[in-house]
């Protein structure tokens, strides 16, 4: 007798078992009320959306930047300077002037224009260019007014910027130039048109089209993922009131809802799509496909939520909320593609089985067999396993290995468009004062006055720094500031050089020398800080994802070997991605102006790629554990496996990757990130992993691939992922 599935299987792989379980699940019956009341379900889909988009529109959106992290030196440097009443606790604005003839001639109306803008909601102070030399270049040209705000960028009302802007800019006239910085104007101004999302859904639904031969069955998923979408960012602008929601986080929303939505209802449509073709009536090929491809959905679904949760769990301010928004979006349009998309095909069944059948009968009529081409390919790969995974691995490997120098923090407005004033008054204040200027350290001293001008003076001796400016005493006289100029630019290495060995090696002998504490702050030192947070905590979340993950596909498959290669396989494409994020934003290929990858971006596109990794490998493995329980031949089961998914995984994998890769339009770099990591994350993935890696991993496991040891599979419950064609 030939060893189950769930035996020890010590000297032969487990035996294929027959598809002996119930017909119908759940989820087949959800299809089927979703069919029966099809008007209902359409109509309650479309009234959530209308309720939900008023509610919003209404309640207006309360999103906030919350970068703040307890323990770290930046933190405790910002509840110091709040404790003793510094004017340096909260940002600044500087207003920065040009004229190629000097600013002094235009004195009267900088300061008529310096006074209006003392006189603007959330303005504690205005230090103007004329009473501080340091404030005016060398050669008179370029000078600077700071405008100090009552709190940090993010949590001063944009409205409030907006006014100092239009302000300043009104004195442009006769030779001068005003333009503005700071982290409180870049957040306030314009981010473009919606170029991005519009080129997405463009190309998604040209991809359909060529897919389906039908501009109805194209449509459907499409609408799917727009009813999703629309109803979760609804949603993310009313959790916005109860959550800290970055200001970011609508696009970001807007580009995995997309992409998600429209791949997760692809899969369903495709699994109907094919039940027709096989003889099926509307109704029983979307009951058929809810239960076999609505339950890979379902689970890729709590793969990514599970994954975007854990985000959670790393403490990091406003990625929590960002975290919260994509998994509220992901659980939407799960719902959207076991809900809608069944009454959608119950109202348009008719027509999409005649487009489908017409379809299918001129590509018969033509000799091409469905899947005739990736079953040649499986067989291909079959023929020669072994190097082809060598050679695709070490391809992979190679374009990950960039990663390893991957630097994290945050772009400047060195990185903003050019159109932008907060990218033309970077260049002004580098010109005339040196890179480092745009990103200074501020470094505190506990003690009066003249401890700051001793820490001061030991401070303008340090390689690395350019200048350091007298120090500022707080309002009890019990702090000391002193504002540190690198000499390099803010997110270039050898600032962030600079902060390690100002608070490593500079502040312990200022500590002994002056007796008083020292710490290192600033928006500068926040940004490095957070990154550093990130690294350093990336690790466990990489693990719990993993394991979390790894223990789902056992439950579902019952099998040690297919976690262990899916949970490879996937951090392979994902640090690929990287490989690949670092070489261009980093590196600067492509004419990209080189800089850090965005801190938080690496555990955002880890959360999302491993989900949607997991929807690939679900799909593909299930049909060929599918065939293999039906055949219990393992070669003809990649074959057909593969057959009968590679076309669909890769449309729905090029979707993904027009809707990712249209976002690298985006006038922001971090979308730009963003966009190009997932795109390529999602190619290496859907092309090189699920068409080449898989099936050579899978012929060389042979029925040793549904091994599980008996020990384990006493223990585990049955969790049937799949159920045969024809239940």
């Amino acid at each position: 007798m030939s060893p189950t599935r769930g035996s020890a299987a010590s000297v032969a792989p487990p035996a294929p078992r027959g598809p002996d379980r119930p017909r119908g699940g759940r989820l087949g019956a959800l299809a089927g009320w979703a069919q029966r009341h099809r008007w209902l379900a359409v109509l309650l889909w479309a009234a959530v959306l209308a309720a939900v988009t008023v509610g919003s529109q209404a309640a207006g959106s309360a999103y906030k930047n919350d970068f703040s992290l307890p323990g770290t030196d930046s933190q405790a440097a910002t509840d110091l300077l709040n404790e003793h009443g510094s004017a340096q606790a909260g940002d600044s604005v500087e207003i920065v002037l040009n004229d190629s003839q000097g600013i002094e001639r235009r004195r009267d109306a900088v300061e008529e224009m310096l006074a209006e803008v003392a006189g603007l909601p959330s303005v504690v102070e205005v230090r103007a260019p004329y009473a501080d030399a340091s404030a005016v270049s060398d050669d008179g040209t370029i000078g600077y007014a700071t405008v100090v705000l009552d709190g940090k960028a993010e949590a001063v009302p944009k409205e409030d910027v907006t006014a100092i802007i239009d302000a300043a800019k009104a004195a442009e006239a006769d030779g001068l130039r005003v333009e503005l910085g700071g982290d409180a104007v870049r957040g306030a101004e314009e981010k473009g048109s919606p170029t991005a999302e519009l080129a997405g859904i463009l190309a998604a639904l040209v991809i359909l089209g060529l897919l389906f031969g039908s501009l109805v069955a194209a449509a459907v998923p499409l609408i799917t993922a727009l009813f999703a979408v629309g109803g979760a960012i609804g949603l993310i602008v009313l959790a916005s009131h109860l959550f800290t929601i970055a200001d970011f986080t609508p696009p970001i929303t807007m580009l995995v809802g997309l992409g998600v939505g429209v791949d997760y209802a692809l899969l369903i449509f495709y699994r109907y799509r094919h039940e027709l073709t096989a003889g099926a009536e509307p109704a029983e090929a979307t009951r058929r496909a809810l239960d076999t491809a609505g339950r890979t959905v379902f689970f890729a679904g709590c793969t990514v939520i599970i994954a975007l949760l854990g985000l959670v769990a790393l403490g990091l301010g406003s990625l929590q909320g960002v975290a919260l928004a994509l998994a509220l979006t992901v659980l939407t349009t799960m719902a959207a593609s076991l809900v809608l998309l069944p009454a959608l095909l119950a109202l348009l069944g008719t027509r999409i089985r005649r487009h489908v059948l017409a379809h299918a009968g001129k590509a018969e009529a033509k000799g091409r067999a469905e899947g005739r081409r990736w079953r040649a390919m499986a067989a291909a790969v079959q023929r020669r396993p072994l190097p082809t995974l060598l050679v695709a691995v070490l391809a992979m490997l190679a374009l990950s290995a960039p990663a390893l120098g991957m630097r994290l923090g945050f772009a400047d407005a060195g990185n903003d468009p050019e159109s932008s004033t907060s990218k033309q008054a970077y260049d002004l204040l580098a010109e005339g004062f040196g890179p480092g200027f745009n990103g200074p350290l501020v470094v505190l001293a506990q003690g009066d006055e003249a401890v700051g001008e001793a820490v001061r003076s030991a401070l303008t001796t340090t390689e690395g720094v350019a200048a350091a400016s007298p120090a500022m005493p707080s309002d009890d006289g019990g702090l000391a500031t002193v504002i540190v100029f690198p000499e390099t630019a803010p997110q270039d290495e050898g600032t962030t050089d600079l902060l390690h060995h100002l608070r490593d090696d500079v502040a312990p002998g200022l500590e002994r020398d002056t007796g008083a504490e020292i710490l290192v702050g600033g928006s500068t030192a926040a940004s490095q800080d957070f990154a550093d947070t990130v690294a350093q905590r990336l690790p466990l979340f990489v693990a719990v994802v993993v394991g979390l993950s790894s223990l789902l596909l056992m439950l579902v498959f019952r099998s040690l070997l297919i976690p262990v290669k899916a949970a490879l396989l996937n951090l392979l494409s994902i640090t690929a991605a990287l490989g690949a994020m670092t070489l261009v934003f980093q590196e600067g290929w492509f004419g990209v102006r080189p800089g850090p990858i965005e801190a938080f971006l690496p555990v955002l596109i880890f959360a999302i790629v491993f989900g949607l990794s997991m929807d690939y490998e679900v799909f593909l493995i299930s049909r060929i554990h599918e065939e293999w329980e039906r055949t219990g031949d393992h070669s003809l089961a990649v074959r057909e496996g593969l057959a009968a998914t590679g076309k669909v995984i890769t449309a729905a994998g090029a979707i993904m990757i027009v809707v990712f890769g249209a976002f690298v339009l985006s006038p922001d770099r971090m979308l730009q990130q963003f966009g190009l990591g997932l795109a390529v994350a999602i190619l290496m993935d859907a092309v090189v992993i699920r068409c080449l890696i898989v099936p050579a991993v899978m012929h060389l496991l042979g029925g040793w691939a549904w091994w599980l040891p008996a020990p384990l599979a006493r223990r585990l419950p049955e969790v049937a992922l799949e159920r045969p064609a024809g239940s």
